[in-house]
């Protein structure tokens, strides 16, 4: 981390309340910048915090059974009846560590660390599901030195959260925490993690909330805290603490070149991990809503060719069989921006929605479709028995007389007949114009549109030959428009909204 000391003067005179700032553009003048002396401190202390928390806070070591490998290096050819070969054979039967030892060596013992904290007296222990994934057995080290072995209730790879539950000897009550809001944290606000780092015992750190709902790709639901109390290896799973003493979140990740704290800690955020905590106690599993969407980001170009004023929402690219939005008639191409009135400002935040929505339940969808704004209702199915279902294509299906080769937007343009399936490798669902080559440099290969690739719609109306796709681009031409909105589908089906620029 840079440290810069050129502007330590500076520094003191914010801090201290002094210094007013006013920005100047165009010859106007802001309102000045008054810092508030209260604003600038931080915590006089958080002695007391910590210590009424510790000891809810648990270390949590976990070993699981590797397998021996195999025998790497053959035994040594003797002749047969030399005196070495009993003393081979005792060798490398007798010692499992020597090279080509036993082909079914014993099993070696991997062991864990990482941190934990209860939730209920009775002996609800929260945790990440990487702290236990895989192991045999689980002990929760206390810090006045007791242990006592876990069970797994439960557990959910998607956020990466687990339940385990201890019993406690008779007579003795454990010390207990409880989450609290979440989304009241502001950018800015004070957090104490507590956890186990390098195994080095209970540590206290403290920071501020450097972000909020930060999207790291590990997982659909992605909305972590970020902030800079220093989180290590061996704090996964502890709980980030506000400065009311309530669990806040749960430390998680990570960014570090090096492996320890540069400041960049991410933790599950409470709305998130209470609804999943509670699901994995009641059921042992997550019962989350489904809606039955593919789904993709609307960029600045998609949104100028869908006709939207700015990019918002989550673009439909294909809707499953059967599903709930299937029975509400939402379709490809529409542009979701509300879900049970909570707007939809990035593609990432649906997923969530519905997956903390009752199951069964009946939610408005706002949508936009072909520029005009409609509410449909939809009764949520569950996201566990959907899974593995495909998101079906919505092409239109309809015969065609074979057309000539077209070039559109740097795209050669071919019927798609059994010939051309075989050579892509093209299911048999897939329907619309193939995509035969495409030129180098152009507007087509700028949006990484291949061959094999398959134009089921232009401009959200289905097209079936090379012609079609001409015309509706040319149409689009005449009308102004700056992008051609092309719902493409790849060899395997999956389907996918693209805006390629009209020169």
């Amino acid at each position: 981390m840079a440290e810069s000391t050129g502007n330590l003067g500076l520094g003191r005179r914010i801090a201290a309340g002094l210094l007013s700032v006013a920005l100047v553009a165009g010859g106007l003048a802001a309102a000045p910048l008054m810092v508030s002396p209260a604003a600038a401190k931080g915590p006089e202390s958080v002695a007391d915090l910590a210590e009424d928390l510790l000891d809810a806070v648990v270390n949590i070591s976990t070993s699981q059974n590797v397998g021996g490998s195999s025998r790497e290096v053959p035994l040594p050819e003797v002749p047969e009846g030399s005196p070495f070969e009993e003393f081979f054979d005792d060798f490398f039967n007798q010692n499992p560590n020597a090279p080509g030892g036993p082909p079914n060596r014993l099993p070696r013992r991997v062991q864990s660390l990482g941190s934990g904290f209860v939730v209920d007296p009775a002996g609800i222990i929260i945790t990440n599901n990487h702290v236990i994934e895989g192991a045999d057995e689980i002990i929760a080290n206390f810090p006045d030195g007791s242990k006592l072995t876990a069970e797994l209730i439960g557990r959910d790879e998607k956020t990466d959260i687990a339940v385990l539950r201890v019993s406690p000897p008779e007579g003795k009550t454990l010390k207990s925490v409880q989450f609290g809001p979440s989304n009241t944290l502001r950018v800015g606000d004070w957090v104490m993690a507590i956890g186990n780092p390098f195994g080095l015992g209970s540590t206290v750190t403290v920071g501020i909330v450097s972000a909020q709902n930060r999207d790291i790709n590990s997982g659909p639901y992605d909305n972590y805290i970020q902030t800079d109390a220093a989180i290590n290896r061996g704090n996964s799973g502890g709980p980030l603490f506000n400065m009311e003493g309530e669990v806040v979140g749960i430390n998680t990740a990570i960014i570090s070149p090096s492996g320890g704290s540069i400041g960049i800690g991410f933790a599950i955020p409470s709305e998130t991990a209470s609804a999943v905590v509670n699901q994995l106690i009641e059921f042992g599993e997550t019962r989350r809503g489904w809606l039955g969407v593919n789904i993709q980001q609307v960029t600045d170009d998609l949104a100028e060719s869908l006709g939207l004023e700015r990019a918002r929402g989550a673009l439909v690219a294909g809707v499953t069989d059967n599903g709930p939005a299937a029975a509400a008639e939402i379709k490809p191409g529409d542009v979701i921006v509300e879900f049970d009135g909570r707007p939809i400002g990035e593609m990432r935040e649906l997923p969530r929605l519905v997956a903390n929505t009752q199951i069964g339940r009946e939610v408005s969808v706002r949508l936009i479709r072909k520029g005009e704004e409609m509410e449909v209702k939809v009764t949520l199915g569950r996201l566990e028995e959907a899974e593995g279902l495909e998101v079906a294509s919505t092409s239109e299906d309809e015969p065609a007389d074979p057309q000539p080769t077209e070039q559109v937007l740097g795209m050669t343009l071919k019927e798609l007949d059994p010939a051309s399936r075989e050579t892509f490798q093209i299911k048999p669902d897939v329907e619309g114009v193939l995509v035969s080559n495409v030129a180098d440099g152009s507007a087509a290969a700028e949006k990484r549109i291949q061959p094999g690739d398959t134009i089921v719609e232009v401009a959200q109306e289905g097209v079936s030959t090379p012609e079609d796709v001409a015309k509706a681009v040319q149409d689009l031409k005449e009308k102004g428009r700056k992008s051609a909105l092309l719902l493409l589908a790849n060899p395997s089906g999956e389907l996918r909204f693209v805006a390629v620029r009209i020169d």
